[in-house]
């Protein structure tokens, strides 16, 4: 998921070599030496802490963020040992971690050679055009950046479309944070299955929600014919990139498109939409209908560049800004045109930090096999926040939620972490905090792991107590929906039923989502749908019938299944989560740092 451009180096985790603690003991043993014999006493963990605070470099000015940083350091560190009475559940959730990870360096290793081996070279060597990745490296700054929904399109239903056919996610170019969407033409051509417009359309939506100026590298065969009823017709179909470049605009959000390849039908209205346009001569061309549909219709025979190639469409047409004698010259010239759009870059502000105090690699072991392998998520805080100090909020109240204020890499941030079913009094207190927040401004973490499956009620007050209980969590819903901040959603377990909405689901459109591998995504659990079928209609009992259900289910539930429909922004590592939400922060920072003019309608092209 995070990636630097040269590879798919979500494939390379951590800093720290044994950080997928392969080999599994060793490593498994100097976790334990440290989680459950490195602390002594809560006095001696709070010495540490403290010990590790830095002063500020001197000649530097204090900012409001270095201010809050410092008070920061005040707030109580948690206490993130591993008791050896929990030591078991650990080298469970260790193997599982173990088992899942390879899975997922195996599905990035298919998504990282595109449409195949010798589709890459037809379109490297015969066609002479660079591959998608090699293009986001002249684009790009030389920084790392967020691939989103790299596991998109794989066994769907039409077959594998890896990536969905297209490449997204978030990089700096001149210093400004930028969505990009790149096409990738060795996979089917460039032809756009529906996965892939769903895939644009969460980009533009990142891009709105984040106010994040949007890069478009088109080399598209349009839309995929035999699967036009889930393309073209309904609301969110293709249609919708179009009516998104326009609102991007009218938002003051600018847009630039590079024609490296084919625009052919749809394709073709992604540059002449954008703001500015660039083709790259010999290779880009722009046509509604190629010159086999002309030949068709009218027996003339005419070249791609006479119809619709670079210099047509920069000296007669005007459909494209700026013409690129080459792939590299374009994308300089993409870079040249965001130095003028009067954004200043996120300061770099010279913010002390200090580093969790334990280690990220230990993750592993605290990402839940089943909601029954769950330890306490304090544990998983306490290798999260910086210092691992957490200023908690109603400690001692609706302990099944823990909410708190910390910090992450120096940006401060609220903490919304399951901790066990949602109760009344937990979604009382949720309601309260993150009303809180709202009000201060302060962005949402929520650390998602909800119960698999509410027991029925057996008695009057059983259910007077769930029908309160569904009250509060009523009144959360409300509070996550209508908070005016930014949410970040990390499903760490489990995501089921009712309560992974208010802990700012999918549909309660959080900033970013992502999931660890050993995450599992449905209504119930498999595990549990024994218990649902008794309780509901009696046709579902037949034995058979239900272990069909649940294996569906089983399959159904899985991270990679999410993942590859777009039900998320991609699957992180655990030992990435700090790297990965210290950036998106960043990411929702930059708005702050925008000039935007008093005029509200979009940029109209001749």
């Amino acid at each position: 998921m995070w990636n630097s451009v040269a590879l798919c180096s979500i494939c390379k985790p951590s800093p720290h070599p044994a950080s997928l603690l392969l080999p599994r003991l060793p490593a498994l043993a100097h976790a334990f030496q440290r989680t459950c014999m490195g602390f002594s006493s809560d006095k001696q963990l709070a010495q540490t802490a403290q010990n590790g605070t830095r002063s500020a470099l001197p000649g530097c000015s204090v900012s409001g963020k270095a201010k809050r940083s410092r008070c920061a350091q005040m707030y109580p560190p948690l206490d993130g040992r591993v008791l050896s009475v929990h030591r078991h559940v650990f080298e469970e959730n260790l193997r599982n971690s173990e088992a899942v990870i390879k899975r997922y360096s195996e599905l990035l290793q298919v998504v990282s050679k595109g449409g195949g081996e010798n589709a890459v070279l037809r379109h490297t060597q015969r066609n002479k055009k660079l591959f998608v990745r090699e293009r986001l490296k002249l684009l790009l700054d030389d920084e790392s950046f967020l691939e989103l929904s790299p596991l998109a399109g794989l066994s769907m239903p039409y077959g594998d479309v890896p990536a969905a056919g297209c490449l997204t996610g978030i990089g700096k170019i001149c210093g400004i944070w930028c969505v990009f969407v790149a096409n990738d033409a060795t996979v089917k051509g460039g032809t756009i299955y529906p996965i892939g417009v769903k895939k644009q359309l969460r980009a533009q939506e990142i891009a709105m929600q984040n106010r994040l100026v949007s890069v478009y590298l088109v080399d598209s065969g349009g839309a995929f014919l035999p699967l036009q009823s889930e393309l073209f017709p309904d609301k969110l179909h293709g249609g919708r990139i179009f009516y998104n470049e326009a609102i991007l605009s009218a938002m003051k959000i600018p847009q630039v498109a590079v024609v490296c390849g084919s625009c052919v039908a749809g394709g073709a209205y992604v540059p002449t939409m954008a703001e500015e346009a660039v083709i790259v001569d010999k290779i880009g061309t722009l046509f509604l209908a190629g010159p086999p549909l002309v030949r068709a219709a009218t027996g003339e025979y005419v070249s791609p560049e006479d119809l619709g190639g670079a210099t047509l469409h920069s000296r007669v047409s005007g459909c494209s800004d700026h013409f690129a004698s080459s792939e590299k010259e374009a994308y300089e010239c993409v870079r040249n045109i965001i130095s003028t759009l009067n954004y200043e870059p996120v300061p770099e502000e010279l913010v002390e930090h200090d580093p969790p105090l334990y280690r990220s690699d230990e993750l592993l072991g605290l990402a839940p096999r089943d909601y029954s392998c769950t330890l306490p998520v304090k544990l998983v805080l306490s290798r999260l926040l910086d210092g691992s100090r957490f200023q908690e909020f109603k400690a001692d109240y609706g302990t099944t939620l823990v909410t708190g204020f910390g910090h992450v890499e120096g940006h401060l941030v609220g903490v919304v972490a399951n901790n066990g079913e949602l109760s009344h009094d937990a979604a009382l207190k949720g309601n309260h905090f993150v009303q809180l927040c709202s009000h201060r401004g302060i962005p949402i973490l929520f650390f998602q792991n909800t119960a698999p499956h509410a027991a029925e009620p057996t008695s009057i007050s059983q259910a007077e107590a769930q029908a309160n209980r569904l009250k509060a969590q009523a009144s959360m819903m409300a509070a996550v929906a209508c908070a005016a901040v930014p949410k970040i959603t990390i499903v760490i377990g489990g995501c089921f039923g009712s309560e992974s909405y208010a802990m700012c689901g999918r549909s309660f459109s959080p900033n970013f989502l992502f999931l660890w591998p050993n995450a599992r995504v449905a209504l119930v659990d498999s595990r549990h749908l024994s218990v649902v079928s008794q309780a509901g209609d009696s046709d579902c009992t037949d034995e058979s019938e239900l272990k069909h259900l649940k294996q569906k289910l089983e399959e159904e539930s899985s991270a990679f299944y999410s993942s590859a429909r777009l039900w998320d922004d991609g699957v992180i590592l655990p030992q990435n989560t700090r790297k990965v939400i210290a950036q998106c922060l960043q990411i929702i920072e930059q708005q702050k740092y925008q000039v935007l003019p008093p005029h509200h309608y979009p940029v109209m092209r001749m």
